[in-house]
């Protein structure tokens, strides 16, 4: 185990915390090098910074992406960035949740894959997740006092920028882990798609009396059936959509359909059939865009990794009045209302189930093996205790 060596103190703007024992994060080293494990005694944590104790994180496919060489990530790199856990350590002059409210020692909390730095022209924009300072937790390279960057480990040091939710103690850790990634990045795909039809915004409570639901007998469908795309039909099944869900694997089809979506393989999807239409494999592209109809609007969602191009007929969009829109990551905003839905409409669906199978941080190196094999769940598991 390699050790990382506690440094002097900093200046008194920063909150010394040494951990007995040592935090233990995952260090990954390049494509095919095992995982080290690193020993981090202590952070130093700046104003608004928060230490948090992981309880779960959940292996996205951008984990298997990097680990593959598929995408370009710097090393020494710690993995993961869907996670929940709890709050040990708070730097000076605290820390408030996206809902504005103090956060305290002891809550319990999901946060944003993105640290945003809230004053550059995206930022002001409104697109916090593009900041001209962007760090990411589970892409950055490990530095000098932020060593716990990504959430493969038993802590992550949550730095000023972040947006952080506090969540429910009644909901599992397998519903939670993935909010911060998949269901977030689900809700702004919904919430894009809603805006593209002039249907206004979503709003992630329970409807209630006389609430109308935003996509009311709007056509919805979702090219995908990961986890992505399965909570993005489930959202737009939720506000109203008569929704499909499109993919070629028979196995999530029948897990979809647990939560009471019709879900077809892609050769049954009609041609310029569908008012709004979510593309959530990166693979279905093309098939995105001949399945819209007149006027209606397909968000992307799932192109993140690299992929021949695709022909693109510009006279259909053009004399179909359709609209095409892409989103990568989320608000702030966005997050916060992912992790209402999931704790609101979203208990009514077996979201937990996602995650098939749990192993400890330190079998790490065979979960990545497990996650990317054919058939594996949808998301797999990693607790540090």
């Amino acid at each position: 185990m390699r050790t990382a060596l506690l440094r002097p103190a900093e200046p008194v703007h920063r909150h010394d915390v040494p951990l007995r024992p040592a935090a233990v994060a995952m260090a990954w080293l390049g494509v095919g090098i095992p995982h080290e494990a690193l020993a981090v005694p202590g952070v130093a944590l700046a104003p608004h910074d928060a230490l948090v104790a992981v309880e779960m994180s959940t292996i996205c496919g951008s984990d298997i992406h990097t680990v593959q060489g598929r995408r370009h990530a710097p090393t020494p790199l710690v993995l993961g960035h869907e996670s929940v856990g709890r709050i040990i350590a708070i730097g000076d002059e605290g820390v408030r949740g996206a809902d504005g409210a103090e956060l305290h020692i002891g809550d319990r909390v999901i946060w944003s894959v993105t640290v945003s730095c809230g004053h550059c022209d995206r930022c002001v924009a409104g697109l916090t997740q593009k900041c001209r300072d962007l760090a990411k937790y589970g892409h950055a390279r490990i530095e000098p006092r932020w060593e716990l960057t990504g959430s493969f480990a038993g802590h992550v040091h949550l730095r000023a920028g972040t947006t952080i939710v506090r969540v429910p103690e009644a909901l599992p850790a397998a519903a939670l882990a993935p909010v911060s990634c998949a269901t977030a990045t689900a809700w702004a795909g919904i919430v894009r798609g809603a805006a593209l039809r002039g249907r206004g915004r979503p709003d992630p409570s329970p409807v209630t009396g006389e609430d109308a639901a935003v996509l009311a007998c709007e056509r919805v469908l979702v090219f995908g059936a990961g986890l992505v795309g399965l909570t993005a039909a489930v959202i737009a099944a939720e506000l109203g959509g008569h929704v499909r869900i499109a993919d070629p694997d028979p196995a999530r089809r029948a897990f979809a359909e647990r939560f009471g979506l019709a879900a077809v393989g892609p050769d049954d999807v009609v041609e310029e059939g569908a008012d709004l239409v979510i593309e959530a494999s990166g693979r279905a592209v093309a098939a995105a865009l001949d399945a819209v109809d007149v006027g209606g609007a397909v968000v992307l969602l799932g192109s993140v990794f690299p992929t021949d191009p695709v022909p693109l007929d510009a006279e259909r969009i053009v004399r179909g009045l359709i609209a095409v829109a892409g989103v990568h990551n989320y608000t702030g905003a966005e997050l916060h209302a992912a992790a209402a839905f999931m704790a609101g409409r979203g208990r009514a669906h077996p979201f937990a189930e996602a995650v098939g199978v749990v192993h400890p941080l330190a079998a790490l190196d065979a979960a990545l093996v497990q996650a990317a094999a054919p058939g594996a769940p949808l998301r797999i598991g990693l607790t540090p205790r």
